[in-house]
């Protein structure tokens, strides 16, 4: 996975780029670095990429389900990508043999060379594969040189969410699926409260039980929110 860029005035100008790549897994390239977030490959059944065959200099994992945690310890060991979490994911990553993480927790934000983390409250829970504390689950702003971008999580509905909308977002990436997280019906009112210049859904027909109309969604958004919806089919990319 390369990193994108353009030219402006003769000049080469790095520019953000976010692939979804199935389920709540996405690929971002910013300021020059590839950045993987909650990467879910091999027991993915859309996925259209292994997690042998996927780069990696950053990984940011949300929470600790295996649809979440997925196949990190395997990239990190292979690439040697920075793992950024919470802090009882990021030991139990080392205690896996993980050498390269960061440990942060919910309300902490540090600034990296690619632009600056803050971790951000969501409602869900987070134990991690083996039945181990994963700590608090949470969500993510992600502040770059092109805008910022929220990855909700997990999470339900939550009224706080106004409050992460005064970091004027210019893309905000919920879960719709329903059953495990928010639905339709909250991801709309979430889209509200967040108010992001273009909202983008995830978490969505991976299984029979999170399956969407994601048009019917993308209409109502459209019509009930100040948001653009951007629905993306897998492998595919929005640029800031």
């Amino acid at each position: 996975m390369s990193v994108y860029s353009e030219r402006k005035n003769g000049k080469q100008v790095m520019t953000t780029k976010i692939t979804w790549l199935g389920h709540s897994t996405f690929h971002m390239e910013a300021s020059g670095k590839s950045i993987l977030i909650d990467p879910f490959f091999e027991d993915n059944p859309v996925a259209q990429v292994a997690a042998d065959d996927v780069g990696a200099d950053v990984i940011i994992v949300t929470h600790g389900h295996g649809d979440h945690v997925g196949d990190t310890v395997r990239i990190a060991k292979r690439t040697g990508a920075l793992v950024i979490s919470n802090f009882e994911i990021v030991t139990w990553l080392q205690n896996q043999g993980v050498a390269n993480a960061h440990p942060m927790h919910v309300g902490g934000s540090h600034d990296f060379d690619f632009g600056t983390v803050k971790l951000t409250i969501a409602h869900h829970g987070s134990s991690l594969p083996d039945g181990s504390n994963g700590g608090s689950p949470t969500g993510i702003v992600l502040k770059t040189q092109d805008g910022n971008i929220y990855f909700a999580g997990d999470t339900g509905l939550f009224s706080d969410m106004k409050l992460i909308g005064e970091e004027d977002l210019e893309v905000a990436i919920i879960p719709v699926g329903d059953n495990f997280t928010m639905g339709p019906d909250d991801s709309i009112r979430a889209t509200q409260f967040l108010q992001p210049r273009t909202v983008i859904p995830c978490h969505y027909n991976t299984w029979p039980l999170i399956e969407q109309d994601i048009n019917d969604w993308s209409r109502r958004i459209a019509a009930d929110t100040s948001a653009q919806p951007a629905v993306l089919k897998i492998g595919e990319h929005f640029e800031l």
